[in-house]
């Protein structure tokens, strides 16, 4: 048992791993676990990433909204601030519509919660949003499957007409067909004179549970004393960042703010609506990151307490092969081999756990999740290198024992 080469060092770290399988997996648990973390956070994360980018953008390119309040939260005493902002009303939706140049369309919403009913079956907490007749052409497009959007005229004279979402018609109807028919939404009867397409579902949410009708009918049922939320439409990119400029100078001058006094309201594009997913989740992927980190560690740290009782159970083997000719870098490098499979091999049980748990949340919850072959990689290399790392000591030690204390042991 002379000198050996690389493959016969793996077969013998096999060898003593499959010998030990209930010591090993023990000892693979805590990088299993590392592993299965990152690669299940990171396969939502990035299968969530694809998707945000993707269906997540509520307005379009050219589209953008002015609220009261910021999407993107700051803290605390900043919400309190913009609760001291006044509201946006109908003479600044007026006002943007007759002054802003570069607005093509311009609309507005106001928005609340409430059940919706036909016959005797009642759909929960569905959105009731009060919309201008041309909302639906602006940020987030309404396509009709049947009828017709709200008009004109159903603004004008506050009529109880209704567009409704796809989960309406499922939940409520059946099979009927819902055009023409009454429901109760909130604390008053629609007729449903529009069925919108099916758009499905954003990070679990549905967007087809909703009920448009005219803002100024939502405003005589629960109030006109509510912030607008203004939506505008440009006739492309480039005039977006002009036309934002404008609504900001009609605003501001409406408003008397000082030239050094901040804007009191706020623009949400669909780079708005992707950073608020950002900074909603990235606190959540650090997090995981850290722990998962934190189980990679503890389990280096088993792996080279495993290793150092190798290197004591099989001590008089190692003074053997190195009487007979063994060099000490081949003890070293077989002990490091061994070490760096068995991380290597919880790894790989890792990747296999981590994304069978990413497509379980995808089946439960309806949010993507996506195993880039690059983050495969790394996890395999991360968990080799764990075992290498944490493996160099006690294999240090087997290479620098006396073989004749070796031959000695009695182990």
């Amino acid at each position: 048992m002379g000198r050996i080469n690389i493959s016969e060092s793996v077969g013998m770290s096999l060898s003593s791993l499959w010998a030990s399988k209930l010591r090993s997996f023990l000892t693979l648990l805590g990088i299993i676990i590392g592993v299965l973390t990152i690669i299940a956070v990171v396969s939502v994360i990035q299968g969530l990433n694809n998707y945000v980018y993707t269906k997540m953008a509520f307005f379009g390119a050219n589209d953008f909204s002015i609220s009261k309040f910021s999407m993107i939260g700051t803290s605390l005493e900043e919400f309190k601030k913009q609760l001291k902002r006044k509201d946006l009303t109908s003479a600044d939706l007026a006002a943007i519509r007759d002054r802003c140049a570069s607005c093509e369309l311009v609309g507005a919403n106001l928005n609340t919660n409430g059940d919706v009913k036909f016959g005797s079956e009642t759909l929960k907490n569905s959105e009731i949003r009060g919309v201008t007749h041309l909302d639906h052409l602006i940020g987030t497009v309404i396509e009709l499957e049947a009828g017709r959007h709200l008009q004109r005229e159903d603004e004008a004279h506050s009529r109880s007409a209704c567009v409704i979402g796809a989960d309406i018609r499922e939940k409520l109807f059946g099979g009927l067909d819902p055009i023409g028919r009454w429901i109760k939404a909130g604390r008053q009867r629609f007729l449903v004179v529009g069925l919108a397409k099916k758009k499905g579902k954003v990070l679990g949410f549905s967007q087809d549970n909703f009920v448009r009708i005219p803002i100024t009918t939502f405003a005589k049922i629960y109030g006109s004393r509510r912030s607008l939320t203004i939506n505008v439409h440009t006739r492309s990119q480039e005039q977006m960042a002009q036309a934002q400029e404008e609504v900001r100078t009609i605003l501001r001058s409406l408003r008397k703010r000082r030239f050094n006094d901040p804007d009191d309201f706020s623009f949400q594009t669909s780079d708005t609506f992707i950073q608020f997913y950002r900074t909603a989740t990235s606190g959540i992927y650090f997090a995981m990151i850290a722990i998962a980190s934190i189980a990679l560690v503890v389990g280096g740290i088993v792996i080279m307490n495993i290793m150092l009782v190798a290197v004591t159970e099989r001590t008089k083997e190692i003074g053997v092969r190195i009487a007979v000719g063994a060099r000490r870098k081949d003890i070293l490098r077989q002990f490091l081999i061994e070490s760096s499979i068995l991380a290597g091999l919880g790894g790989v049980i890792g990747i296999l756990l981590g994304i069978a748990i990413a497509k379980i949340v995808t089946v439960a919850t309806g949010m993507p999740s996506r195993a880039e072959p690059a983050s495969i990689l790394i996890a395999i290399l991360m968990s080799t290198s764990i075992g290498l790392f944490f493996g160099l000591y006690p294999a240090n030690k087997a290479a620098k024992l006396n073989p004749i204390d070796a031959l000695r042991s009695e182990q």
